[in-house]
């Protein structure tokens, strides 16, 4: 059990790191082409809904790389080496 612990905390302790955050910011900016792709496709529809989804989760994807960069600032402010 205590192995299982332990890598729990290891992952946990990557998620909060820069490692962790870089790979974070990656998948939320790889998102952001599947709803390019969405709201293509709803434009050339002419699918009100569908474009409005669109726009919600494109705004929902810069609203989580603000958050991911914030925090890689953080991380950067905390490293003694850079500040």
């Amino acid at each position: 059990m205590s192995s299982n612990t332990s890598a729990l905390s290891k992952a946990k302790g990557f998620k909060k790191s820069k490692s962790g955050t870089y790979l974070s910011i990656g998948t939320t900016a790889f998102g952001a082409f599947s709803v390019v792709k969405q709201a293509k496709k709803a434009r050339s529809e002419h699918d009100t809904l569908k474009l409005i989804d669109a726009v919600v989760s494109a705004a929902a994807i810069v609203t989580g790389l603000a958050i991911l960069y914030r925090e890689l600032k953080r991380l950067g402010d905390d490293d003694v080496l850079l500040g």
